[in-house]
């Protein structure tokens, strides 16, 4: 396969997702083996038998289909990385909430603390948020398109009004959230009706 030998598909030989594993591997061979041994003169077919065979005998092998699936990954572009779930997607959509809301506030003071220059270096809000540059360039990406950030004339990166306003928008809601929590065993008539308004 390598070694100016063609690459072969060793997963369509034996028409098996490359994921399958060790028994459904065993499974499809002989299926198809016995389909195409010599011995059954309807269906039999020397070459493609002798492919089976190959891809078999190189994927039933562990450390061989390790490295087999590196090539295929770099000949195909296929990922044998495990497929996320609608939880796991869930749970990065959360994460990713988590960090736009991190991003705004980090930008929110920069802006507060130094209206003039408020530009804050792709750099610093890695280094800060521990947030790497590929989930940045997303992350940047939303909040570019929603309008809570811009880019200054010297390329960094800075809060808007909306993104302003955003900010204090989740900073009212994440208050009043608390003070339900924290009022959540009390009883109602001992509320101030500031309180009250509060959670209506």
């Amino acid at each position: 396969m390598e070694d100016g030998h063609p690459f072969i598909d060793c997963y369509a030989v034996l028409q098996v997702d490359p994921r399958c594993s060790a028994r459904q591997l065993e499974v499809a061979y002989r299926q198809l083996a016995k389909m195409y041994h010599p011995d059954h003169p309807e269906t039999a077919d020397l070459e493609r038998f002798n492919n089976i065979t190959e891809a078999y005998s190189l994927l039933r092998n562990p450390d061989k289909r390790s490295i087999y699936n590196t090539l295929y990954t770099h000949k195909t572009g296929y990922s044998f990385a495990p497929k996320e779930t609608p939880r796991t997607e869930g749970m990065a959509a959360i994460s990713d909430a988590n960090m736009h809301g991190s991003i705004l506030l980090y930008l929110y003071r920069k802006r507060r603390e130094c209206a003039r220059h408020p530009g804050v270096g792709t750099y610093d809000i890695l280094r800060n948020l521990d947030c790497s540059e590929d989930h940045f360039e997303f992350h940047a990406w939303y909040l570019r398109k929603k309008g809570f950030i811009e880019h200054t004339e010297d390329g960094q990166y800075a809060i808007t009004v909306e993104g302003v306003d955003h900010v204090i928008a989740m900073s009212q809601t994440a208050e009043k959230t608390l003070r339900i929590t924290q009022w959540d065993d009390a009883e109602p008539e001992h509320w101030t009706a500031r309180e009250a308004a509060t959670v209506q």
